[in-house]
C-alpha cells in the first residue's frame, strides 16, 4: 500500500538512529551484554553530537550525521586494539575487537582494493603528473570520491605504491 501523504512516507521511513535504539531494545531483552553496552555507548555519541551541533538530546540524527559518529567510534577501537596489543593486553584488545564487528554491521560496504584502485588511477589522471611530495592532495581527493567508503589508510597505502 503506497502512503497516502508526504507526511506518511516519512513517518514509514526508519532512520539508523531508530535502528540503534530498537536494536538496543532488543539487545536488553535477549540479554546480550556486549551488543547492549556497545549500543547504549553508540547513542550516547549520537547524543552527544547533537548536543555539539546546538540541537535537543531527544530529536533524531541524520543518518549522515549517525554514519559519522559510529566511523569515530571504529577508528577508536581500531586505536585502542592496537596499543592494547602492544601493551600484551589480548584481554581488553579482544573485548573492543567484539564491540568494533558490533558496530561495523552499521557501516555500509567498504570499497574493495580494486575499487580503490580505480578511483587513485582516476584521481591521478585528473590531477595529471604528481610529486610524491604532494600525496596528501591525492588522498583527499580519492576519500571524497569514495565518499569514506573506504579506509584511509589502505588509500594512503594505495597511493603511495602509485606514486612511488
Amino acid at each position: 500500500m503506497w502512503p497516502k501523504t508526504k507526511r506518511d512516507s516519512i513517518a514509514n521511513m526508519t532512520t539508523l538512529h531508530d535502528t540503534l535504539k530498537s536494536e538496543m531494545i532488543k539487545a536488553l531483552k535477549a540479554r546480550e551484554e556486549v551488543r547492549l553496552t556497545t549500543l547504549r555507548g553508540i547513542i550516547s555519541a549520537v547524543t552527544n553530537e547533537l548536543v555539539t551541533l546546538k540541537r535537543k538530546p531527544n530529536e533524531i540524527l541524520e543518518d549522515d550525521g549517525v554514519l559519522s559518529v559510529i566511523k569515530r567510534a571504529v577508528k577508536q577501537r581500531k586505536d585502542s586494539i592496537e596499543q592494547f596489543e602492544k601493551g600484551g593486553r589480548q584481554d581488553l584488545a579482544d573485548k573492543e575487537k567484539e564491540e568494533m564487528a558490533i558496530l561495523e554491521t552499521y557501516l555500509p560496504a567498504q570499497a574493495s582494493n580494486e575499487e580503490i584502485e580505480a578511483v587513485v588511477d582516476k584521481v591521478l589522471k585528473d590531477l595529471g603528473e604528481v610529486d610524491p611530495s604532494k600525496m596528501g592532495v591525492v588522498v583527499g581527493a580519492a576519500m571524497k570520491e569514495l565518499k569514506g567508503n573506504a579506509d584511509g589508510s589502505v588509500v594512503k597505502e594505495i597511493i603511495a605504491k602509485k606514486l612511488s
